[in-house]
């Protein structure tokens, strides 16, 4: 037997390093433990998961639940919005649809019941196994206290002390809130028995030994996880081998840094391994969330204000529909944001729709009240259609065409209905009056052919010297107006074809006959002449004033030309007639003139 010196030397350097052990264990618990979220495509393939984890043995956890529930709602709602929009784009009524109920929704939610209460009662397995846990541990507390009353007796029960360690190790979890308590009694109650221990030397040794040996095997164990490829694997198998580590007991003295700075550099490696992953997921979180900020702002750059025509919208909605798929293509944000962002994203493409389902409502409402005012002229066009006042019905039916270039649009199939419908009236009435007018049309084109003979016959006098020019052109003049009418649409052209060459041929006339007056006036004024001084005096003053008269005369037909508007009904005529009077005025108006200046040379 050892003196008791030697024995209680070793059992401070066991519960030193116990402690030791106990505080890296707890530092490495605290780790973050996460796990990388799958992606799923589909409800079918969310169900299959459910479904696996609610019919085997597999041990389930609150994150991947969570995921799963909120991919299947997210793929759920994805396909309500489509439907939605398919429904919008066939013409249905937005205010009326109605989401059909999903049968996989109820087999979603089934399987996640049955999840929920196989967790449920594995919780209150879990709970009473710590509580027995925790008793049969306080006895075991209680009996290594009993049994280190005297040195004699702990050296006698030093083999039930190895077995009651043995069985503390293979106790698992206990509550959490009695961990740290239990773990401190069940130290101080082995400190206290391997204070008492009385025990040959060798035996320690041998014990030092083979809890080296373990620990050696734990230590290369944990360098070999270096090599993991699955770093979460990894760290889950590291924490393992720290408890292991921690319920070995002590070795010797000199060895005990040793052994312990191995196991806590490979604990380093595999931990940094960690870290680095959980920081590559945390970067990659930001970066995405960055992306799905810039998506949100694209939507909410999106003025509805400014989106004037169904083709604006529509173009809108599909770079919205192919910004939604661009999003569904960028991974999870960072955990505090990741529902705060899709919030957003959701509240910003519900808004959009919001405006659209409003502007396509209101357009129907719109194309609503257009369809009646084109359904009331195609009436009044139908009641007018069987009509033989073939002059005030065409008015009106032209009245009613451009009412209608006024109303603005309906949907196609139905405009082009009721347009069928408006021409095929119309049609009707002016087919009808083309028919009764043919005979009418037929006389017009030969008295269009033989006003324009007679037009023709009036340019050759412009460019030749004609004898008795003037009776010439009243003989043509009384030929053209005895012809009747000529087609609508060819009635204007001839007329200013027809003035605009007697216009010239007038002026030809009147400065011929002009020339022949003013040689009439001069030998008429030698007679006056001989009468003396004063019968030229009395000349002069007549022609003065008659001057005068012409010169009043002018200016009131001048002034009664601004008043005539070419729009009225023969405003034309009017205004070529006071035109040529005008000039004819002008004319006598140079004559008169010219004799005066004669009576003064």
């Amino acid at each position: 037997m050892m003196d008791s010196q030697e024995i209680m030397q070793p059992a401070e350097n066991a519960a030193a390093e116990t402690n030791n052990v106990e505080q890296e264990a707890t530092q490495q618990s605290a780790q973050p433990v996460a796990q990388e979220k799958r992606i799923y495509n589909s409800k079918a393939e969310v169900l299959e998961r459910v479904k696996e984890l609610a019919h085997s043995d597999e041990e389930t956890n609150k994150p991947e639940l969570d995921h799963l529930k909120t991919a299947f709602y997210y793929l759920l709602n994805a396909e309500r919005e489509a439907a939605q929009k398919a429904y919008i784009e066939a013409g249905g009524d937005p205010m009326q649809y109605v989401a059909l109920p999903d049968p996989m929704e109820d087999e979603f939610k089934a399987e996640m019941n049955i999840i929920k209460e196989r967790r449920q009662q594995a919780f209150l397995a879990q709970e009473a196994e710590k509580q027995a846990n925790l008793k049969r541990k306080q006895e075991i507390i209680e009996r290594i206290k009993a049994l280190t009353t005297t040195p004699e007796e702990a050296g006698n029960a030093y083999q039930e002390v190895k077995e009651l360690q043995n069985e503390w190790r293979e106790i698992k979890a206990v509550p959490a809130e009695n961990a740290s308590e239990l773990w401190n009694n069940y130290k101080l109650c082995q400190e206290q028995f391997y204070d008492l221990l009385k025990m040959n030397f060798e035996a320690r040794e041998y014990d030092f030994k083979k809890n080296l040996e373990q620990k050696t095997a734990i230590c290369e164990a944990a360098e070999k996880l270096a090599d993991e490829q699955d770093v979460i694997s990894a760290f889950y198998q590291l924490q393992e081998l720290h408890n292991q580590y921690r319920e070995i007991g002590p070795v010797a003295k000199e060895l005990r840094e040793e052994i312990w700075v191995r196991f806590k550099q490979a604990s380093t490696v595999i931990n940094k391994r960690h870290a680095d992953h959980f920081e590559a997921i945390r970067q990659a979180e930001e970066e995405n969330l960055t992306k799905k900020s810039a998506l949100c702002e694209k939507v909410e750059l999106i003025q509805p204000s400014e989106l004037k025509t169904s083709a604006d919208w529509e173009a809108k909605t599909k770079e919205i529909i192919a910004i939604q798929a661009e999003w569904k293509t960028i991974g999870f944000a960072p955990k505090a944001m990741n529902v705060k962002i899709f919030e957003r994203f959701r509240t910003a493409c519900d808004q959009f729709f919001t405006a659209k389902n409003e502007f396509f409502t209101e357009m129907k409402e719109r194309f609503q009240a257009n369809i009646a005012k084109k359904e009331e002229l195609v009436r009044k066009a139908q009641e007018l259609q069987d009509s033989t006042d073939w002059k005030q019905t065409a008015d009106k039916l032209v009245q009613l065409q451009k009412e209608w270039k006024t109303i603005g649009m309906v949907p196609r199939k139905v405009g082009d209905q009721l347009w069928n419908d408006f021409l095929a009236a119309c049609n009707k009435f002016f087919e009808a009056r083309n028919a009764a007018n043919a005979g009418e049309r037929n006389e017009q084109q030969e008295n269009l052919q033989k006003k324009q003979d007679i037009v023709a016959k009036l340019k050759a006098f412009v460019d030749e010297e004609v004898e008795d020019l003037h009776e010439k052109m009243q003989a043509l003049m009384d030929e053209y107006n005895g012809i009747g009418h000529v087609p609508f649409k060819e009635k204007d052209k001839l007329f200013r074809e027809y003035h605009d060459t007697l216009d010239i041929l007038f002026k030809r006339v009147n400065k011929n006959r002009a020339n022949r007056r003013l040689n009439a006036f001069k030998d008429s004024m030698k007679e006056v002449a001989k009468r003396g001084e004063g019968a030229i005096d009395n000349e002069r003053t007549r022609l003065q004033r008659r001057y005068d008269q012409m010169k009043q005369e002018l200016e009131n037909y001048e002034n009664n030309l601004n008043f005539l508007s070419v729009s009225s009904k023969k405003g034309n005529s009017l205004i070529d007639d006071f035109n040529r009077k005008v000039e004819k005025l002008r004319d006598d108006l140079d004559l008169m003139k010219q004799k005066i200046k004669a009576l003064n040379d």
